[in-house]
C-alpha cells in the first residue's frame, strides 16, 4: 500500500491506475492537471509574468508528465514556458540567475525528491533574483518559498485505512484503482511576497488555507 507516490504506473509499480495488477495498490500524491492551476496562480499572483521556467527532474516519470500538462495549458494563459532539467546543485545554481536575465519571468518548481531535498537553496536563488516562484508542497512556503499548491500531506495515509480494510477483509490489491487526491491546499507567504515587491490581490489570499506573514 502506497501513499505518497507521484506517479505508480510510470514507477512500474502498477500497470495502470484503473487496474494495479499485482499486489499494490493506493494513492497518488500528484494530479499531472495541477500543471495548469500553477500557471494560473503564478499569473494571478504575479501578472507581469510572460515567461515561466519549469524546474523538473527530466529522468522521472513525474517531471516529464508535470511539464507536459504545464505546457499544453500555456498557451491559453498567453505564458511561454520552457523546461530547466536540474538533477543536481551546481545545475540549479546556473539556471536561476540565468533564467532572471529575461524580463517577466517566473519559475515553477514541479515535485521531485530533488526538489524537495534542495529546496532551501531554490528558494534562496529565486527569492535572491526576484523570480515569482510556485511550488508542489507546503514545506516550500514554510520554507519562504512565495507560494504553494498541491495535495494535502495527511488525507491519503487516513484515506488509505479503508484499503487496509477491504484487503484484510479478502479484496485483492490489483482489483482496487489507484486514486489521485482530493484535497488540496493553497498556501501563501505574505513576507516573501512583500520582499519581491507583490500585492497579493485579495481574491487570492481569499483563497488561501493558509498565509505566512
Amino acid at each position: 500500500m502506497f501513499t505518497q507516490t507521484p506517479d505508480p504506473v510510470g514507477a512500474g509499480f502498477v500497470e495502470s491506475l484503473a487496474r494495479p495488477g499485482g499486489n499494490a495498490t493506493g494513492f497518488s500524491n500528484v494530479d499531472y492537471g495541477m500543471g495548469g492551476k500553477w500557471l494560473e496562480l503564478l499569473k494571478q499572483i504575479a501578472p507581469n509574468v510572460t515567461r515561466v521556467a519549469v524546474i523538473r527532474d527530466p529522468e522521472t516519470p513525474q517531471g516529464i508528465g508535470q511539464f507536459s500538462a504545464v505546457n499544453s495549458l500555456a498557451p491559453s494563459l498567453r505564458l511561454d514556458v520552457i523546461p530547466a532539467n536540474a538533477r543536481e546543485t551546481g545545475e540549479i545554481e546556473r539556471i536561476i540567475p540565468v533564467i532572471a536575465q529575461t524580463p517577466n519571468s517566473g519559475l515553477i518548481v514541479t515535485g521531485s525528491n530533488f526538489a524537495v531535498v534542495h529546496r532551501e537553496l531554490i528558494i534562496k536563488l529565486a527569492n535572491q533574483y526576484k523570480l515569482p516562484a510556485i511550488y508542489p508542497l507546503r514545506l516550500f512556503a514554510d520554507a519562504g518559498g512565495l507560494i504553494c499548491y498541491g495535495a494535502e500531506a495527511i488525507e491519503p495515509h487516513i484515506r488509505a485505512a479503508s484499503y487496509v480494510d477491504r484487503i484484510l477483509r479478502g479484496e485483492k490489491p490489483a482489483d482496487l484503482p489507484v486514486q489521485s487526491p482530493t484535497k488540496y491546499e493553497l498556501i501563501i507567504n505574505l513576507k516573501t511576497a512583500k520582499a519581491l515587491g507583490l500585492s497579493v490581490p485579495a481574491s487570492l489570499l481569499a483563497q488561501a488555507n493558509a498565509v505566512i506573514e
